[in-house]
């Protein structure tokens, strides 16, 4: 990344529409892949991927695991592509813009033609829409040159989150998309397992919040933070965290029920003379702020350089 990348503009209510038609594509595939897949720690199994070709899942595991399958938003070819190891190709177009309910059906037989069926609550997570995928006619928005740019920007983040990743020696999950919110996230944890939550949090909640840890992401956008952001929150929040001094000036303490979490704009980055500086000290600031409050040993955390081994 030598050269300052040129960024494009990401408005939040220019492409609503095909934000959220996108989004809940990637919660069927994204929910597909949960009833799919063996469990793994803090909901890994669940997650998304940015890659060459758009979003996409890992390899699923078949026919007791002698076969697999990968799924993908194929941006390119503007269908989401079913990949499996016998060299079988299911594909799903989306080029005459299918409602999410055609694409539902649509996608579920081409599961069903591979011997799978996957049993999960076919209605959208968290993202205020009460109607199931089988009856979702009204979003069939596909934007694609919005798309690109969401894709592209996803991209550059993802490369950067992995730079900023690898800088960490304890437990970090990958560089996923977590398609509750749709944001790309990254987190690193201190090792320490916290009490469990009482009954009434959600299972979610519960998995997602076991240890202690910092988290990083970028997202674009929800109906509270109407433009795309980058953010950070240590969990638990130790006290005086928002005391700490961030970088760039720009990036802002704010409350998030009741927690400080820290807030970095997209607007900002892209019009930055060094964006992904900006992003990468953001990122640093953020973790040294909660680590530094929460007691985290920073040096035996920190990967050294190969000349210094």
């Amino acid at each position: 990344m030598t050269q300052a990348p040129q960024l494009p503009d990401l408005p939040f209510h220019a492409w609503t529409d095909t934000r959220l038609t996108l989004h809940l594509i990637l919660q069927i595939i994204g929910k597909s892949q949960l009833k799919l897949t063996t469990r793994k720690n803090h909901w890994w199994y669940i997650t998304l991927y940015v890659t060459s070709r758009g979003f996409g899942t890992h390899s699923i595991p078949i026919n007791c695991g002698q076969d697999s399958v990968d799924i993908t938003f194929d941006i390119l070819r503007k269908e989401v592509v079913i990949l499996c190891s016998t060299g079988r190709i299911m594909t799903i177009s989306l080029k005459k813009e299918p409602d999410v309910a055609t694409f539902y059906k649509q996608y579920m037989e081409a599961l069903a033609s591979l011997g799978l069926s996957p049993q999960f609550v076919p209605k959208p997570f968290d993202m205020g829409v009460d109607e199931p995928f089988d009856q979702l006619k009204e979003y069939h928005h596909y934007d694609w040159d919005f798309i690109n740019r969401f894709w592209g920007i996803m991209r550059w983040n993802d490369a950067i989150f992995k730079e900023f990743s690898g800088r960490f020696y304890g437990k970090t999950c990958p560089v996923q998309i977590y398609w509750h919110h749709m944001d790309l996230a990254v987190t690193r944890f201190s090792g320490k397992k916290l009490p469990a939550m009482d009954s009434s949090a959600r299972t979610l909640e519960k998995d997602t919040y076991s240890h202690e840890q910092i988290s990083f992401g970028f997202w674009a956008g929800d109906d509270n933070v109407q433009e795309p952001m980058y953010y950070s929150y240590t969990y638990p929040s130790p006290e005086g965290i928002d005391q700490e001094v961030l970088k760039p000036d720009a990036a802002k303490w704010m409350d998030s029920n009741g927690s400080p979490m820290v807030l970095l704009t997209y607007e900002y980055v892209k019009n930055a003379k060094d964006p992904a500086g900006a992003v990468l000290s953001f990122l640093e600031s953020a973790y040294q702020a909660g680590a530094k409050r929460a007691g985290w040993n920073l040096e035996e955390l920190k990967v050294p350089a190969i000349k210094d081994l």
